[in-house]
């Protein structure tokens, strides 16, 4: 079959989405089952996958969901508990005391905690634990959202203490022997040092971005969700959001470049805070009381602003607390992400081990595996530090047990999307091997697309790379299909040309 009708086949299921979740705007729970039936058909029919092979990769897909699922529960129910507990109260008088702008806070979480937890965790986790917090400060789900996720473009290639880069990149790399070859002419014996310094590359390009993502982020902000729709309130607090980007990029780069890819986000969004909170308590560089910038009154948002967690002030009775006090479940987060993720410490092996792994080989006797690893998903963590904040707050059982409740009834509004998209990515992904021996769906995009490119392929290289973390929602992904797809199609003789092709974010 030709390569481009072969590619567009391949993009039909994203077409689907494209078309009835965002143009004809149907909820996700009516679109992503339309998108699954898009690609098992494609699967089944033109491919020539057998059926046990969809069957398998959609199992794998609804315990993929399920997993996600697990992370969502456990960071929502942390959040109700902190409502319930009113450390929820406190952690908003504390940002008001900092500021009580909003373009401030959506700078101090998003940009430099979400940092921060993304070089501690990656793979979602801080969406899960900095969007619900500022949901719970009183900002818009949507606005939460889009910050939350924007802001990520910059830490995410150093996510989970360098996944990205040292199983990401290295995946797509470090089997060809030509770039072994290249990276020995130039200098690096060990291929541990070769990744490093495309670190080094990777973190500079994202450094040079980085300086105006939090000011893009409040422009967004302040244009789509302000009282007055401006980009012009956005960039009133332009000097305090370069501020902050360099007090995170800076040390970001210094990291990269002299301690590898592992710490670069994690030690870049911790020095940031380290920097920002103290000044911006000082009122460096923060707007004037009669400059604050916030949302109009909830009643005026508009319906498709608002999620499905609803966050009230506790009851009365609720303890008193401090403000340590009242962010100590976070810091116990942030903690328990990276005891919990360092090698070096141990506890990763013992979470990861084939005693606590429940691991389902060649499910319906394909080739597809899939595994949970319980105590290792961040979802576990979140609901230990729920129960840690139980004890920690002095909480009633009454006002606990709603909590759990609240998260439930949240989490089943949420599930009806989840089983159907994730299992669709599953198919999409393995879908290779079957009668027709085409390449899987995603190779097959590229190749296309690399058909029609030609010698411009590099331009178009990281809308792949975009391509294949909107498929799998992972950076790793992102940089895995990228550079097999670059390994595939470009001839061995540019294999410089192949090394600078810009990272996706």
């Amino acid at each position: 079959m030709n390569p481009l009708v072969l590619a567009l086949l391949a993009f039909l299921p994203i077409a689907v989405v494209a078309l009835f979740l965002v143009i004809l705007r149907w909820p996700a729970s009516r679109a992503m089952p339309l998108s699954y039936l898009t690609v098992a058909i494609l699967g089944l029919a033109v491919w020539k996958v057998p059926g046990v092979q969809v069957a398998a990769a959609s199992i794998h897909g609804l315990i993929v969901a399920a997993s996600l699922l697990y992370i969502i529960f456990g960071a929502i129910l942390l959040l109700n508990t902190l409502q319930e507990s009113g450390a929820i109260r406190v952690i908003r008088k504390g940002f008001t005391d900092i500021s009580a702008d909003r373009r401030v806070q959506v700078i101090i979480i998003a940009w430099l905690f979400g940092s921060f937890i993304e070089g501690s965790a990656g793979f979602g986790t801080p969406a899960a634990v900095a969007v619900p917090l500022m949901v719970g400060l009183g900002f818009p789900a949507m606005a939460a959202v889009v910050s939350g996720m924007v802001i990520q473009s910059t830490p995410v290639s150093f996510g989970a203490l360098g996944t990205p880069i040292l199983v990401g990149v290295n995946t797509g790399l470090s089997s060809d022997a030509d770039v072994k070859a290249y990276a020995a002419e130039q200098g690096f014996e060990q291929w541990s040092d070769f990744l490093a310094h495309i670190a080094a590359k990777v973190a500079l390009l994202h450094a040079v971005a980085g300086v105006l993502i939090p000011l893009f982020v409040v422009c967004l902000m302040t244009r789509f969700f302000g009282p007055s729709r401006s980009f012009v309130d956005g960039l009133k607090v332009w000097k305090f959001a370069v501020f902050a980007s360099l007090s995170m990029t800076v040390p970001y780069l210094v990291v990269a470049r002299t301690l590898g890819p592992e710490f670069p986000s994690i030690l870049g969004g911790l020095i940031g805070l380290a920097i920002v909170v103290p000044g911006a308590k000082a009122g460096f560089l923060v707007p004037k009381k009669e400059d604050i910038w916030d949302f109009e009154p909830k009643e005026k948002w508009e319906a498709d602003w608002m999620g499905s967690i609803e966050i009230k002030d506790a009851e009365n009775g609720a303890p008193a607390m401090g403000l340590f006090r009242a962010w100590a479940p976070y810091l116990f987060v942030a903690a328990l992400l990276i005891v919990t993720r360092v090698p070096e410490l141990g506890v990763k092996r013992l979470l990861t081990g084939e005693a606590v792994t429940i691991l389902w080989k060649g499910v319906l006797g394909t080739e597809i595996d899939s595994k949970v690893q319980l105590l290792y998903l961040p979802g576990t963590i979140f609901v230990l530090v729920s129960v840690l904040t139980y004890l920690l707050h002095g909480m009633n059982g009454a006002s606990y047990l709603r909590a759990w409740a609240t998260s439930g009834r949240t989490l089943l509004r949420a599930s009806v999307a989840l089983i159907f998209t994730v299992p669709m990515v599953q198919v999409f992904i393995n879908s290779g091997g079957g009668a027709a021996e085409f390449e899987k769906m995603p190779i097959a995009l590229a190749e296309g697309v690399a058909s029609v490119a030609g010698p411009a392929w590099p331009i178009f290289a990281p809308l792949i790379g975009g391509f294949g973390a909107f498929v799998a929602g992972s950076n790793t992904v992102s940089k895995i299909l990228i550079r097999i797809c670059n390994l595939n199609i470009l001839p061995p003789c540019r294999i410089q040309n192949r090394l600078l092709t810009p990272t996706p974010a």
